[in-house]
C-alpha cells in the first residue's frame, strides 16, 4: 500500500461522536497491550500516528484515521486488562458492540492476538462473537519477533481453531516489519470490494 496522506479525524466515546459514515473502515481490535497502536503505525509508516503506551487500557476512545482521503483505519479500545471500573468496562463494551454491529461502512476487523502468550478466553470469546454476529475479521498474531519458529507454528495452529474454515492467520511484527505487507494485501482486498473507496489510492508494493 502506498501511503500518500494520513490524517487524524476524531476520537469518539459514543456512536454520535463518530465521523459521518461516508468512507469504508477497517477496525483494529485486541486485548490491552497487544500492540494495536504499534501495528497501525507500522502499516502507515509513521512513528506516532497512533499513540503507543506501556499502560494497558490507555486507549479509551475509538480513534479514526483517514488514509489517502479514501478510507479510515479505526483503533478500538483494548479489552481484558484495563484498570477501570466494571461500570466503565461495561460502557466500553456496549459502545464497541454498537460500532461493530451498526457501523455500515465497516469492511473488516483486524483481530490482534499476542503470539508470545497462550490464547485466552477473551480473545476466543471475541472471535466467537464476531462469527456469530456475521462480522468479517482477519486473525493476526502480533509480536512475532518475541517467539521462535516452533512457538509460532503452535500459536498459528491454535488460532486456526477459532476462525472460519476459509479464514487466514497472519503473523506480524511491528519491530521487524514481518507480515506487514501481507496484512496490507488482506486489508486492501476488503477495500477494493467497496464501491466507495478510491481504487487509485490502493497500490500494492511489488
Amino acid at each position: 500500500m502506498r501511503i500518500n496522506s494520513v490524517e487524524f479525524v476524531t476520537s469518539a466515546d459514543r456512536m454520535t461522536g463518530c465521523p459521518p459514515a461516508t468512507l469504508p473502515e477497517i477496525a483494529f481490535a485486541g486485548r490491552s497491550n497487544v500492540g494495536k497502536s504499534s501495528i497501525i503505525n507500522s502499516l502507515l509508516k509513521r512513528k506516532d500516528t497512533a499513540k503507543v503506551s506501556s499502560t494497558p487500557g490507555k486507549t479509551r476512545l475509538i480513534n479514526f484515521f483517514r488514509v489517502n482521503n479514501s478510507f479510515h483505519l479505526v483503533d478500538l479500545p483494548g479489552y481484558g486488562h484495563a484498570r477501570v471500573s466494571a461500570a466503565e468496562k461495561k460502557r466500553w463494551g456496549v459502545f464497541i458492540e454498537d460500532y461493530l454491529t451498526k457501523r455500515e461502512t465497516l469492511r473488516v476487523v483486524v483481530l490482534l492476538r499476542d503470539i508470545s502468550i497462550p490464547p485466552v478466553a477473551s480473545d476466543t470469546d471475541m472471535a466467537d462473537w464476531m462469527i456469530a454476529s456475521g462480522i468479517p475479521f482477519i486473525e493476526v498474531l502480533t509480536k512475532a519477533d518475541k517467539a521462535g519458529q516452533g512457538e509460532i507454528a503452535r500459536r498459528v495452529n491454535a488460532a486456526r481453531e477459532t476462525i472460519p474454515a476459509d479464514g487466514a492467520v497472519l503473523v506480524v511484527s511491528s519491530k521487524t516489519g514481518l507480515g506487514i505487507d501481507k496484512l496490507w494485501k488482506e486489508m486492501s482486498g476488503r477495500l477494493l470490494a467497496s464501491d466507495t473507496v478510491n481504487h487509485s489510492e490502493i497500490v500494492h508494493r511489488g
